[in-house]
């Protein structure tokens, strides 16, 4: 059946003289034009992309605080292993200074490497020095060892703690006050790596250089001289560094210290020093 339009209705019901139903009327006129619709449309596509974009603010808002949080993790756990590392780069001399006895009661021994212990280089029961040939022996009353090793163990405690310039007090009266005694090498080695890490270089390298020197078959010899050649490399004495490096290399094969030394002597080459 066809339809007729509304206004041939209205013309038509006006010719007649029939009133025509206002329905018909009001649909007339509440017909959208096809401009209208086509306005319509258009601001509902413009909404629906207005809506997408919203959306991807607050998406690319989240992402950017998870990554905010993520960063901050990662900072907290880099804060986190380097305070153990640094716990475990000092704690190594405690653990290898500590004396065992073998069963049948021969002299003492070290205790085993730990692993990850590279960082100071091997610390193991200090030697003391031979005697001098052209000194007259005098009577020395030996130190009470448990109050030697208390003093001892009280100035590495500062040392690990990083409060630096109160071991390296600790050190000295160690030194002062207990000369010749087990620990003394050790005292003498960790005086310099107090200054070594407050970047007092100067010192640092006068006071590595006494272990060299005053105790040279301490096992503490190889991390001086190690230490040694990095203060050098810092100065940009290469050639010096260089010197050290390779004595280590040369004089301690297959220590942790011979293995830094030629990674550093490798690093240096690429730089072209």
């Amino acid at each position: 059946m066809m339809k007729i339009p509304y206004t041939v209705v209205l013309v038509a019901g006006l010719c007649s003289g029939q009133i025509v139903p206002v329905w018909a009327v009001s649909a007339v006129d509440q017909t959208p034009s096809m401009e209208q619709r086509l306005e319509r449309l258009e601001r509902i596509l413009r909404n629906q992309n207005l809506t997408d974009v919203i959306l991807q603010l607050q998406q690319l808002q989240q992402e950017v605080r998870q990554l905010r949080g993520d960063l901050e993790l990662q900072g907290h756990t880099l804060d986190a292993l380097s305070k153990r590392q640094r716990d475990l780069y000092l704690d190594i001399d405690q653990r290898l200074s500590t004396l065992h006895t073998t069963p049948n009661g021969d002299e003492p021994v070290a205790a085993p490497d730990v692993p990850g212990s590279t960082a100071l280089g091997s610390s193991t029961v200090p030697q003391t020095p031979p005697p001098r040939a052209d000194a007259t022996p005098a009577p020395v009353t030996p130190p009470d060892p448990k109050e030697e090793a208390e003093a001892y163990q009280t100035a590495f405690n500062l040392l690990q703690q990083g409060r630096y310039q109160e071991s390296i007090q600790a050190f000295q009266a160690f030194l002062n006050d207990y000369p010749g005694g087990t620990y003394e090498d050790n005292a003498q080695y960790w005086l310099g790596e107090a200054s070594y890490v407050s970047r007092d270089y100067d010192t640092a390298l006068s006071e590595f250089t006494k272990v060299v020197e005053r105790y040279p078959t301490s096992p503490k010899v190889a991390g001086a001289l190690l230490k040694s050649g990095y203060i050098y490399y810092e100065k940009k004495d290469w050639q010096k560094a260089r010197e050290l490096f390779v004595r280590v290399k040369t004089d301690y094969p297959g220590t942790t210290e011979a293995r830094l030394a030629d990674k550093r002597l490798q690093l240096m080459d690429k730089e072209g020093n």
